[in-house]
């Protein structure tokens, strides 16, 4: 699937959980990774500090 960095350590992946497809956030800090929550919607990404005008495509999606 997909990944997505944004500044200060934000990752956002599109995963697939208990077979739906979810967004999952996490932050990395001083070498750890925390899990932020999940997120069924692209519009609730803003709950968990994640602006889309700052990510940046990790991986290219090939496969598609």
């Amino acid at each position: 699937m997909g990944q997505w960095r944004g500044p200060d350590g934000i990752l956002v992946e599109a995963i697939i959980l208990d077979d739906r497809p979810l967004l999952r956030v996490s932050h990395r800090v001083n070498g750890r990774t925390y899990l932020r929550g999940y997120c069924a919607t692209v519009s609730e990404l803003g709950q968990h500090g994640v602006d889309l005008a700052e990510l940046v495509e990790d991986s290219p999606l090939d496969h598609l």
